[in-house]
C-alpha cells in the first residue's frame, strides 16, 4: 500500500488535505464511509394508543350462514346427492301412481329383495325419500350432511351415510327373514315397503355429533334420540324406528374415525377454508 511505503521523517500531510469535503479526521487509515445509521427508534416508531390501527376481524370466524348448504365445489357428494333426491321426489309428486308404485316395490329392501339383489336394492333404495320433498329428513340430510362433509370430506361423509343406510337395513331385515322362516311372521312380510335416506342421515347424525362442542354434542344427540324414542313408543312402525336408533348409535360409533380425519383433511380439501 501506497501509504505503509512512506518513510516516518516525511513532512505530514493534514487529513483536510486529502478529503477536503470532511473536517476533523484522524491521522491513521480511514475506515469505509456508509449512510448514516438510522435510529432504531425510526424503523420501528412507536405506536400509541391514539395512533393503533383497529383489530381487524378474521374473516374466516365471520359468519356464513350459506355454508349450512351443500355448494357443488365446497361439498361435491351432499350437492349431487341432494340433486338425486329432488329428481326422484319430483318423480313421486308427479308421475303415473301405478309408476311410482313400481319403482318403489322395485327399490324395496325387504327380505325378498335382499336375497335376490342385495346390492341393486341397497342402492336404489337410498335414492327415494320417504314421504316426498317435505320430509324433515330432507332438511336433516342437508344441514348434518354438509356439515360432516365440510369437516372430513365427500367421500368419508358418504362411507359414514352408508355405513348407517347398509346395517342399520340388515339389522332390521334379517329378523324379519328368522322371523318369517320360524313361524312368527306371515309370508307378506318378506315383501313389505322399505326404502328411503333415514338411516343415513341417522348415522350421519351421530357422526357429526362427535366433530362439535359438548354444549352443542349431547343437546342434538339429545333432541334426536328423544324424537326417534318418541316414534318409537307410537309403535307405528317398529322395525324401522329400531333401526334409526341402531343407524344413530353406528354413527356414535364413528368417532375417533371422524375425528381424526378431522384434523387430516382429504388433499382435494386442504386447501378449502370452514
Amino acid at each position: 500500500m501506497e501509504r505503509t511505503a512512506k518513510s516516518a521523517d516525511a513532512p505530514h500531510a493534514p487529513a483536510d488535505a486529502c478529503f477536503p469535503d470532511v473536517a476533523g479526521l484522524l491521522d491513521a487509515v480511514p475506515g469505509q464511509r456508509g449512510p448514516a445509521p438510522v435510529p432504531v427508534a425510526d424503523k420501528t416508531p412507536e405506536v400509541t394508543e391514539a395512533t393503533e390501527a383497529p383489530e381487524v376481524a378474521d374473516p374466516r370466524r365471520r359468519l356464513r350462514p350459506w355454508r349450512l348448504l351443500p355448494t357443488p365445489t365446497g361439498t361435491p357428494f351432499t350437492f349431487g346427492y341432494a340433486v338425486v333426491l329432488a329428481v326422484t321426489s319430483l318423480v313421486t309428486e308427479y308421475a303415473d301412481p301405478t309408476l311410482v308404485h313400481s319403482l318403489l316395490q322395485g327399490s324395496s329392501t325387504d327380505v325378498a329383495h335382499l336375497v335376490r339383489t342385495p346390492v341393486l336394492v341397497l342402492v336404489a333404495s337410498a335414492l327415494w325419500v320417504a314421504g316426498g320433498i317435505v320430509s324433515p329428513y330432507v332438511l336433516g340430510f342437508l344441514l348434518v350432511m354438509t356439515a360432516l362433509e365440510r369437516r372430513i370430506g365427500g367421500l368419508r361423509a358418504a362411507g359414514v351415510f352408508l355405513l348407517g343406510h347398509v346395517l342399520a337395513t340388515l339389522a332390521t331385515e334379517l329378523p324379519v327373514g328368522l322371523a318369517v322362516l320360524v313361524g312368527h311372521l306371515p309370508d307378506s312380510s318378506l315383501h313389505r315397503l322399505d326404502y328411503g335416506i333415514s338411516f343415513g342421515v341417522a348415522a350421519g347424525t351421530g357422526a357429526l355429533a362427535g366433530l362439535l362442542s359438548p354444549w352443542l354434542r349431547w343437546p342434538l344427540l339429545a333432541l334426536f334420540a328423544g324424537m326417534l324414542l318418541q316414534d318409537l313408543l307410537a309403535f307405528t312402525d317398529p322395525m324401522t324406528e329400531w333401526g334409526h336408533l341402531m343407524a344413530l348409535t353406528l354413527g356414535t360409533a364413528t368417532w375417533p374415525w371422524v375425528r381424526r380425519w378431522a384434523r387430516t383433511p382429504p388433499r382435494s380439501r386442504r386447501f378449502l377454508s370452514w
